[in-house]
């Protein structure tokens, strides 16, 4: 019986096998690519009024701790964390003293979570608010590698350390040519805060938020700190112009800019012959809105005539409304035309919003726009007709079905010799 039973263990090992080798291997992705670590400095405001409580039945402080332990335990690997504080520690009246309070909470590098959450753990809500300060001495806890590097701002109220304007801050960080991005948010921000931390923010070609509940300060954050760890999808400051003809060129990437409420921003893209261009937009409410809101984006030929256009539209608060579109343009039919086969079709995208402040408001500064454009080959029937409209994942699913085909076999080979072997005793 023994000796019939190692037939059986060696199909086993040949079925096992089969199976590893038809299994795709690990994708190059996954190995090391060498880059330089992205970086992070969080810079939370630790100011006396973040004992306010007004965030979801707690202290602005709380809202800051709980957000800062979430982000913390979902943080990439790869990236290089650090967390800094203004107005954690002096609690007196000098301005002078105080306008020095900031200080390097946990320093920019590989993250141990447990360490950098027992030093949040420790804040409470103490001195001044020097946001100028504290941002020439983040742009220092970042400095060197050649990673995207980015310091994102978690404020309740407007610097009071001036004259350091923490704008002008902003301005002379992003002229050094440094490639620090800086992000801002605001705890329920009044009009002042959020004028403040919307320039500091677009000095950098950041971005500005205004955050009243936990979960969007969370949700956030851990979003800038992904986009560090993903900088290809970091959004490059654009600005559209009133009209096509005077609009900026653009080509595949992500964008951001602002538009003025009932206001209309135009861009251009180049389309050849043969592509298909992809768009979408998504406009943020920074602050509350009038109900009944809506965003349009349209592509347009330079004459003003339309060619396709998406729109979304809503009546209550939300945070993000998006739209999009695609304009497949066919190749040229005359063969012969070489010059009409290669030249480029200008599009003109314009963006449309029905958004409106609030009543008591401010207007100004234009709301968040997040334009994606994407030029790509149109689509060649003949491979999609082969691939059963599954694209390039076809060759996955022809493994997986010969794979089934020789496992059947081999089972039903290995049944039958057992049923055979079983009888004969």
């Amino acid at each position: 019986m023994i000796t019939r039973k190692r037939p059986a263990a060696w199909l086993w090992i040949l079925f096992a096998a089969l199976i590893m080798g038809l299994q795709p291997g690990p994708a190059l992705a996954d190995e090391p690519g060498g880059q330089a670590a992205p970086k992070v400095d969080l810079v939370l405001d630790v100011s006396g009024s973040m004992r306010t409580r007004d965030i979801d039945g707690g202290t602005r402080m709380a809202a800051a701790k709980q957000a800062f332990n979430e982000v913390l335990d979902a943080t990439p690997q790869e990236v290089e964390l650090g967390i800094r504080t203004l107005g954690a520690q002096y609690r007196g009246n000098d301005r002078q003293e105080g306008c020095k309070d900031t200080q390097q909470l946990y320093a920019v590098g590989p993250l141990d979570r447990t360490e950098a959450k027992t030093a949040v753990a420790t804040l409470a809500p103490t001195g001044w608010t020097p946001i100028g300060p504290a941002l020439l001495k983040a742009a220092d806890d970042l400095n060197g590698g050649e990673g995207s590097r980015r310091i994102v701002l978690i404020s309740d109220g407007e610097d009071t350390c001036a004259p350091l304007d923490p704008c002008v801050v902003a301005r002379d960080i992003a002229a050094k040519g440094i490639h620090i991005t800086i992000d801002t948010l605001g705890l329920v921000p009044d009009a002042k805060t959020q004028a403040q931390l919307s320039c500091i923010a677009s000095a950098t070609g950041g971005t500005y938020t205004a955050v009243r509940h936990k979960k969007e300060l969370t949700d956030r954050v851990n979003q800038l700190v992904d986009r560090t760890a993903k900088p290809e999808v970091t959004p490059v400051g654009v600005q559209g112009a009133a009209e096509c003809a005077k609009a900026p060129v653009l080509t595949s990437g992500i964008y951001s800019d602002r538009e003025v409420a009932g206001s209309h921003r135009w861009y251009r893209v180049a389309v050849r012959p043969g592509q298909e261009l992809r768009a979408s937009v998504s406009v943020a409410a920074d602050r509350a809105v009038a109900r009944d809101y809506g965003v349009l984006l349209r592509a347009t030929t330079l004459y003003g005539r339309e060619i396709v256009r998406g729109q979304e539209s809503g009546d209550g608060r939300t945070d993000v409304i998006s739209t999009g579109l695609r304009y497949p343009r066919p190749e040229e039919d005359d063969p012969d035309d070489a010059d009409a086969a290669q030249a480029a079709e200008t599009v003109c995208l314009r963006v449309s919003t029905s958004y409106a402040p609030a009543a008591g408001v401010p207007a100004a500064p234009g709301f968040p726009v997040e334009l994606t454009v994407d030029l790509v080959d149109g689509p060649d029937e003949a491979s999609d007709v082969a691939a059963f409209g599954l694209g390039r994942g076809w060759w996955l699913l022809a493994v997986l079905v010969l794979a089934g085909f020789l496992g059947g076999l081999l089972w039903g080979w290995i049944s039958r010799w057992r049923v055979t072997v079983w009888r004969t005793n």
